[in-house]
């Protein structure tokens, strides 16, 4: 009996490393941004912009990057909490860019939008939502 349980707590162990080392592709059709004012308000968002880019998610190397014009790479410090409200799926990731600033991403599955999904980058003082289309 003692030998079933080492097994099945090693099988455990070895589907939950493998579920956090994924690559996921994401494709985007636009952006928006906002951005910190001198008083600490937020801007609206900006109108979207076209954007057909890649955003590849690497759970093995804890990085993600966004192939933009200028390449955008974030390395993961750490895999937030994913939650799931009624109407929405959020996985956050704490990041630092290749520039060692601090951000959070976010990646949202909007379910009574038929699970329309967007990608924040969420900076202190500005940030960007992507829209993802599959």
């Amino acid at each position: 009996m003692k030998y079933i349980q080492l097994f099945l707590l090693f099988l455990t162990m070895g589907f939950a490393s493998q579920t956090t080392a994924q690559t996921f592709t994401l494709r985007t059709s636009s952006v928006s941004y906002s951005e910190k004012n001198q008083i600490g308000k937020w801007s609206k968002w900006s109108d979207f912009a076209k954007a057909d880019l890649i955003i590849t998610i690497d759970g093995k190397k804890n990085r993600i990057v966004v192939n933009s014009p200028t390449i955008q790479v974030f390395t993961i410090k750490s895999y937030g909490e994913k939650t799931e409200t009624d109407k929405d799926v959020i996985t956050p990731f704490e990041c630092v860019d290749n520039n060692g600033s601090k951000c959070n991403i976010i990646v949202i599955t909007r379910k009574n939008e038929g699970n329309r999904m967007q990608f924040y980058i969420n900076y202190s003082e500005v940030k960007f939502v992507y829209n993802i289309y599959n």
